[in-house]
């Protein structure tokens, strides 16, 4: 295994540290317990928190700032955030409108989560991402997992928060993006987690795992390798199947890759989907295409379909400044 790093158990921090640094315009970092915060504390709006393990840059650091996040917990890589650093990291943001957690389904970031808010001295409430379409249960949760749609929550909410609505109003708004969001995700390789210094998993030169997981959690099936478009064509199937749009619907279509695939075969994928779902009826009126929920080294992408209406475009639409989403300023 070759990687950037001094030490397995300091490689944590001291990316923290170069992040904080290189965005110190929009961030703090505070270490012991860790968590990151807006550089400026926003002002009268429900205080939006998220994070989980690290390894799935920029997801959720790079999320924090104007439009979107007021703080981020990042945990060890793959690892879910304690309690005392959702804590932490609640009490320093919130500013009279309560905290909502915006948490991916994955069973130790629930747990912590939970716990966090039972400790609280204010109102909170939680948005739980799944709208991973692969499996109903896996090795990190129960129910679907929460997958790179936690990007779209995290902008759409975030941006209503911005507007000064109440706690309520935010996790409707939410729970609802989630509901009208599925995705499904392959991989190439597997990704090699620093402290155990080897892949998570085996796949030959001529396989790939479909409906992969973000930590490297099986997916559906391990089979050959095929072109790019039969793989859409999979991944594809399951979201509709799932999403059930009726014909004229307005989409958002996310293809997201896990660190290690080039945008050129990003771009060819995005291209492969579009084609597909505009053959189905439906309206692509909303796109992003990039690395936004990564799991490590991994080669892979997933789709991300969300069905929009003029509420959520809206707020998609809103000015956002973060290190990795940044428009309409």
């Amino acid at each position: 295994m070759k990687k950037f790093m001094n030490q397995p158990d300091t490689m944590l921090t001291e990316s923290l540290q170069g992040f904080a640094a290189a965005h110190a315009d929009l961030v703090t970092l505070q270490l012991e317990p860790n968590y990151l915060v807006r550089a400026k504390k926003a002002q009268n709006k429900v205080a939006v928190i998220s994070g989980g393990g690290s390894g799935h840059e920029p997801l959720h650091s790079g999320l924090l700032g104007y439009g979107m996040l007021d703080a981020v917990c990042p945990g060890f890589v793959f690892t879910s955030p304690s309690p005392d650093q959702m804590l932490a990291a609640a009490e320093a943001v919130e500013c009279g409108k309560g905290v909502l957690f915006i948490v991916k389904n994955y069973a130790g970031d629930v747990m912590n989560f939970e716990m966090a808010a039972e400790m609280l001295s204010c109102e909170s409430a939680t948005v739980l991402t799944s709208d991973d379409v692969a499996v109903e249960n896996s090795t990190y949760t129960t129910g679907r997992r929460g997958v790179a749609g936690t990007v779209i929550v995290e902008k759409v909410v975030g941006s209503l928060a911005e507007t000064g609505a109440d706690l309520a109003t935010c996790k409707a708004l939410g729970d609802r993006v989630n509901r009208r969001t599925a995705s499904m995700g392959v991989a190439l390789t597997s990704c090699t987690v620093p402290a155990a210094g080897k892949p998570t998993f085996e796949l030959g030169e001529q396989e790939l795992e479909m409906g992969v997981g973000i930590h490297g959690e099986p997916g559906r099936r391990r089979e050959a390798m095929r072109p790019a478009d039969e793989i859409v064509a999979d991944l594809v199937k399951a979201i509709l199947h799932d999403l059930a749009p009726a014909a004229g619907s307005e989409i958002l279509l996310l293809v997201n890759g896990f660190a290690a695939t080039p945008l050129m075969e990003l771009y060819l994928l995005y291209n492969s989907a579009a084609r597909l779902l505009q053959s189905h009826g439906l309206i692509i009126s909303r796109s992003l295409v990039g690395n936004y929920t990564t799991a490590l080294d991994m080669a892979g992408a997933s789709i991300t379909v969300c069905l929009l209406d003029d509420e959520i475009k809206q707020h998609w639409d809103s000015p956002v400044h973060t290190a990795a989403l940044r428009w309409g300023m």
